[in-house]
């Protein structure tokens, strides 16, 4: 008896349309009650619309000390992830030694863990060498899942680039950084900013690893868990998010249109 492939179709349709309405309605609910006049609760629909919070949130010296605090910790991490998750890759992307699968399972650790397990330990790690809280230690703390995400991308470019690219780069007469400028780098470049952007974006609104590694420092995700307690804060903490949501989903959308790029016939 054969099914309907029609009917499988609106029914994956369906199915994906739900997960889509299910993840970005509360988004929706964010942005809106951004403009709420209610300032002490979450009446739906808000009672009149007002843009006054905007303005109320841009005078805030705090909303933009944090935010500048988040923004250089997310461009320092990125940067120390782009350095190490590239050398990683590049050493363990072709070359084959004694415990290469175990290195590998360790580079890409920090992602799979719980962010509370990370930052326990990075808190324990900090205290025993004692450590003091600071501005490098949250970068620390980001570098740790930001270089995984960089590292994938780098090690999946440098394993679909042909070696043959390299021998013939060599047999040229290129030495080895003539290779990796004008070889190397060309087919790793779309890669890298992709992984680039995305660490950046998940270094700027990290709570958990920074919780436990900041300190009385205030990154910008931890300022708004500080002012959720507080009810007639609830509209401006809700402009900020909505600042965060946009400075997250611009990286992000950057990074998935040039992945895919590469994935397409055309592409490297």
């Amino acid at each position: 008896m054969r099914s309907d492939p029609s009917r499988a179709g609106w029914g994956l349709k369906a199915a994906t349309w739900a997960a889509v309405l299910f993840l970005h309605i509360p988004l929706a609910l964010i942005i809106l009650y951004a403009f709420s006049a209610e300032d002490k609760s979450y009446v739906f629909p808000p009672p009149a619309l007002t843009t006054q919070w905007f303005a109320a949130a841009w005078e805030r010296e705090d909303v933009w000390a944090a935010i500048g605090l988040s923004f250089r910790v997310a461009l320092v991490s990125t940067a120390l992830a782009m350095v190490l998750g590239t050398l990683a890759a590049a050493g363990l992307a072709r070359t084959r030694f004694f415990g290469r699968d175990a290195i590998s399972l360790l580079l890409i650790l920090p992602i799979a863990l719980p962010g509370i397990v990370t930052g326990i330990a990075l808190r324990t790690a900090y205290h025993t060498a004692e450590i003091p809280f600071s501005f490098w230690t949250i970068v620390v703390g980001h570098a740790t899942f930001c270089v995984v995400v960089v590292y994938n991308n780098a090690v999946a470019r440098l394993r679909r680039t042909s070696p043959s690219l390299i021998e013939a780069s060599m047999d040229l007469g290129a030495d080895s950084f003539q290779t990796i400028r004008y070889v190397i780098l060309p087919q790793l470049g779309s890669a890298l900013l992709a992984g680039g952007l995305l660490a950046f974006a998940l270094s700027f609104d990290e709570v958990i690893v920074t919780t436990f590694t900041a300190g009385q420092q205030t990154t910008l995700p931890i300022w708004m868990l500080q002012e959720l307690i507080r009810p007639r804060q609830r509209p401006v903490t809700n402009v900020v998010a909505v600042v965060i949501i946009a400075l997250t989903f611009i990286p992000i959308l950057a990074a998935y249109y040039l992945t895919r790029a590469d994935e397409q016939p055309g592409g490297r």
